[in-house]
């Protein structure tokens, strides 16, 4: 049998034929990467938005029992929900020490501000003309 490959003259592939190649290689891989960046921060970015929604909903909720616990009808204060990420954390199954900051206007959750990643999401509940509900910086 190793007198048959050397009849043929075959050893292998040539230097040249493996250079081509990994040229080919290189060519694709610098195409596809900035691709996949792309998509890898989109995704990022609709991750920390779909968890600043369960946070705001959790929040929201607790502010709701808070404020129908209550005999008196007064308003949930910032600073009582604030005392309430724990529990926020727990519902919404999300990170406590990534929800930065919530602040109500009428029982309502008006802003929320969740960090992940070196990502920041603002929720706010009435955006001005030019913002969306949800930014991410």
């Amino acid at each position: 049998m190793l007198k048959r490959f050397k009849r043929d003259g075959k050893k292998g592939f040539t230097l040249v034929e493996l250079i081509v190649v990994l040229v080919i290689l290189a060519i694709l891989a610098a195409l596809l990467v900035p691709a996949l960046t792309g998509y890898i921060d989109k995704a990022k970015k609709k991750q920390i938005i779909a968890e600043t929604r369960q946070a705001v909903m959790a929040a929201q909720t607790v502010v709701d029992e808070m404020y129908g616990a209550r005999s008196d009808g007064t308003d949930v204060e910032d600073t009582e929900i604030q005392g309430k990420k724990t529990e926020i954390a727990t519902l919404g199954e999300v990170t406590e020490s990534c929800i930065e900051d919530i602040t109500l206007e009428n029982n309502k959750i008006d802003t929320l501000v969740y960090t992940k990643n070196g990502k920041t999401c603002t929720y706010r509940a009435e955006p001005a003309a030019d913002e969306e509900m949800y930014e991410v910086n």
